[in-house]
């Protein structure tokens, strides 16, 4: 396993990510339904709009089932740098939360 610094373009459709995990639709998702849940309810957005988050993943390439299943449809460009665990929340926990 590994854990990654996420970097994303939101589409406009995250009013329907909020309700989603707002609803726990997304915990259903296995094996990575409640990882993804706990970090797209914790991410935070850079002053350059980018989302961003840390999650941890067993894919190669990362996030390749958590891409298939709910990140591509609502985001773009995404990328992943590996850092090691609670690394990629230190950095970013001082910007503000994509859901407030």
């Amino acid at each position: 396993m590994a854990h990654y610094l996420v970097r994303a373009k939101a589409k406009d459709n995250l009013a329907e990510l909020k309700q989603r995990l707002d609803e726990d639709d997304i915990r259903q998702y296995r094996p990575a339904g409640g990882e993804m849940t706990q970090c797209l309810k914790r991410a935070k957005k850079t002053e350059e709009g980018w989302i961003t988050w840390e999650e941890n993943c067993f894919c190669n390439p990362p996030l390749k089932q958590e891409r298939r299943d709910v990140l591509d449809h609502y985001f773009t460009d995404i990328t992943t740098i590996v850092i090691q665990k609670g690394e990629g929340w230190a950095k970013i926990d001082d910007l503000p939360s994509v859901w407030t």
